[in-house]
Parts: C-alpha cells; sequence; structure tokens
C-alpha cells in the first residue's frame, strides 16, 4: 500500500464580498464611517474530500470559477479552510505564482540567486545549478538584462526553470506552463515524468484534457465548489468536454435540462438499428446504427455529435461530425433530413446506456460553440451491450462514422 501524501476532510472555504465600492480615496475614507459594512459571502468550496497517494499524478479539472485553484491555494497552504481539514506528508512546493519572490528590477542573473535563496539554496548551491537553469529556460542572452524587460513568457521559463530544482516530494502545478511555446511545454512535461518515475507526487490543475489523458494517473472534476467525480483520466477527461457543452445554466449531476426552443435546428427522432432493424441489445460485434432526424428551420453552419452516457451516469466520448460529413462550416438546406451514424458495439464495455445527440455551432474550443439543440438522459434512446468486450476497466476509444443518408425536404 502506497501512503497517502495528501489527505483533504470535509474542506469548505467561503470569501466575503464587500456591498461598499471602494474605488475611490473618497469612498474608502466615507467607508470608515458607516455603522455598519454589508457583505456578500461567497461559498467557494463546500464539503470537499479526497486523498491523493505517493508517487500519483493527480489531475484537478474544471471550469473558470469552479474553485481549482482556491483548492490549490488551500493545499499550498496560502489559504485557511473555513472547515475540515488538509494532512500534507511530506515536503511540498508550489508551482501557483512562479516568479513571485523576483524584482523587476534586478537583473535574470540576479534574480536567480534571490529566488533559489528563498527556495533555501546556498550561493555554492546556485552558483553549480546556474548554467543548467539558464540552459533550461533558453534565456542566456538575456540574463543581464533587467527582468523587467523580459516577456511573460521568459520569466514564467526562468521561475520554472529555477523552481524545479527545489527538493520537494509534492508539486502542485496550476497552469503555469500556458504562456510557454510548445517546445518548451515539451521540456516541462518531460521534467514532471522524470519527477514522477523518482516516486514524487504531482497535483496538476489545467484545461487540457489531452495532459490529463496523457500524463495523469487519476482525476478529479470539480463543479460549483463541489466534487463532480473522481476517477480515470479518460472519464473524467470526456465529463469535463459534455460539461462544456451543456448549458451554461446546467450541471453535469442535472438529470433533466431544458431544450432550446425554437431552434434553428431540431433533433426529431433518434432510431437506433442493427442490421437495418430496431434494436435495443447488442453484442460485441454488432455495428450501432443512429438514425437522427432533424428539422432545419434556417440553414446555419452546424456539427452534430452523437454519445453514450453509462448507467452509472459517466458521460462517454462522440461521435462528432467535423471528423467524417468532412466539412466545416457544414450546411443543410431547410426542411427535414436524416443524418446516419454507425459505431461498433465492441468498444463499448458491458453496461446499459443512454444514447444522446446534440448539435452545436461550428468550433473545435468548448468555449467558442453554442447548443442549437440536444437530447438529455431521460429523453434518449437507451441501449444494453450483452457481452463483455476487450475493454474491462471502463476505457475505451470510440470510432465511428457520419452520413448524410437522405433529404426529406418539402
Amino acid at each position: 500500500m502506497k501512503d497517502v501524501m495528501i489527505s483533504v476532510e470535509s474542506i469548505s472555504k467561503s470569501f466575503k464580498l464587500p456591498h461598499e465600492k471602494q474605488g475611490s480615496v473618497k469612498n474608502a475614507f466615507v467607508n470608515i464611517f458607516r455603522s455598519k459594512r454589508t457583505f456578500e459571502q461567497q461559498k467557494v468550496l463546500n464539503n470537499v474530500s479526497f486523498d491523493i497517494k505517493e508517487g500519483e499524478f493527480f489531475g484537478i479539472v474544471g471550469r473558470n470559477g469552479s474553485g481549482k485553484s482556491t483548492l490549490l491555494k488551500l493545499l499550498a497552504g496560502i489559504y485557511s479552510p473555513d472547515r475540515g481539514l488538509i494532512k500534507i506528508n511530506g515536503k511540498l512546493t508550489p508551482f501557483i505564482e512562479l516568479g513571485v519572490g523576483f524584482n523587476p528590477e534586478l537583473t535574470g542573473r540576479e534574480n536567480v540567486f534571490l529566488n533559489g535563496a528563498l527556495l533555501g539554496f546556498s550561493r555554492k548551491d546556485m552558483d553549480a545549478m546556474y548554467d543548467e537553469i539558464v540552459a533550461f529556460a533558453e534565456i542566456e542572452k538575456f540574463m543581464d538584462q533587467k527582468l523587467k524587460n523580459y516577456s511573460s513568457g521568459m520569466q514564467v521559463r526562468l521561475a520554472f526553470s529555477i523552481a524545479i530544482r527545489a527538493k520537494t516530494d509534492i508539486l502542485l502545478i496550476d497552469e503555469v506552463l500556458a504562456v510557454g511555446d510548445a517546445n518548451f511545454q515539451r521540456k516541462c512535461f518531460k521534467i514532471f515524468r522524470d519527477i514522477k518515475a523518482l516516486g514524487k507526487t504531482v497535483v496538476f490543475v489545467t484545461h487540457d484534457m489531452g495532459a490529463v489523458q496523457e500524463y495523469c494517473d487519476r482525476a478529479l472534476m470539480i463543479q460549483d465548489g463541489e466534487i463532480v467525480d473522481i476517477g480515470t483520466p479518460r472519464e473524467i477527461a470526456l465529463r469535463y468536454e459534455l460539461a462544456n457543452t451543456e448549458d451554461q445554466s446546467g450541471s453535469t449531476k442535472s438529470k433533466k435540462l431544458e431544450r432550446p426552443k425554437n431552434p434553428s435546428i431540431q433533433i426529431k427522432d433518434i432510431k437506433i438499428k442493427s442490421g437495418g432493424k430496431a434494436s435495443k441489445r447488442f453484442s460485441i460485434k454488432d455495428e450501432i446504427v443512429a438514425d437522427v432526424d432533424i428539422e432545419v428551420s434556417k440553414s446555419v453552419a452546424f456539427q452534430i455529435n452523437l454519445f453514450f452516457v453509462r448507467s452509472s451516469g459517466v458521460y462517454m466520448a462522440g461521435i462528432n461530425s467535423n471528423e467524417h460529413l468532412g466539412l466545416e462550416n457544414y450546411k443543410l438546406p431547410v426542411g427535414r433530413h436524416t443524418l446516419r451514424c454507425k459505431v461498433q458495439a465492441g468498444q463499448l464495455v458491458k453496461d446499459e446506456y443512454s444514447v444522446g445527440v446534440g448539435i452545436y455551432t461550428e468550433g473545435y474550443s468548448p468555449d467558442l460553440i453554442d447548443i442549437i439543440d440536444q437530447t438529455y438522459t431521460d429523453d434518449t434512446p437507451q441501449i444494453t451491450i450483452i457481452d463483455s468486450s476487450i475493454y474491462q476497466d471502463g476505457d475505451f476509444y470510440l470510432q465511428g462514422e457520419w452520413l448524410e443518408t437522405k433529404n426529406t425536404k418539402k
């Protein structure tokens, strides 16, 4: 049994937001003499519990404002929880706001030694590490310039190159690599792999689901200050992606969400077939065919996605038309149409599933697309995979294709 390095037990955290504005010296002065100042209580985290074991690369994901960064700052000891308990077993180094100890009026060289001292290194230690630090950061030509003349990316590279030298058991990382170029990010992730190979523990907050699936052993999804799920990187990444396509007022925990009213493209019916006949039960050797009837009242560019939801409530990946109908800016004329999606049943584990369909505006980033129409758990067909597949641990790779089968325009 591996030791538990981080234990979080029922923690909650709130902040007070003052109602009085203090945008000027006058407002601040007037507020001093108010008999009673009023606040609004903002609950950021609510009854959050989880453990992280020794050597785990543990991901934390969630949409902006979900409470991720607050949780990381609680782990780092920057904040204290209102309730609950956090236990840290080992030396912890946070890569949350790299370069906090930097002085913009000093040169890069001087800041290396200053930051090293803050991490507990001696002058002799820093002399020995200096060349490696500068080479990793790739800013040799700028080390004698003042830090205030560095770009944000240069500052992060230098700070990261210093921070990874720290002798630590646990690393906390909060999107610190967002400003680095692709080559530098690859170098950083190689460092993470090396650290993990040494048995170190990494807690990684990110919006990058590719990084979660490539590097993490487990992941946690947080939403509205509460844990939605803890599971394999694949499961959490898929759940996060689906949450980003749901209505902004909805929740991945919701069972019933309202569909858009009078959409430009409306899902009218979903027929699930096998071998040309309607079916609800599939063997792993079968092909699942979904015929989706849609009504186009306004010809707009769209993408359509077929997805599966397991009986446990875990949202699975979908087949997106962008990759199969093959065209960005895909449009259909006004009228009734049927689109067909084909999926090999053997890619799913033995279980019961809801089959959902979503129609979205064009785009690849969840932040840039809108829902046109989407079914939810309560109004989708149900199917059963009746026998076991080669995928027994809940992970799978879903392949399929979309076809335009007929135009029933009237």
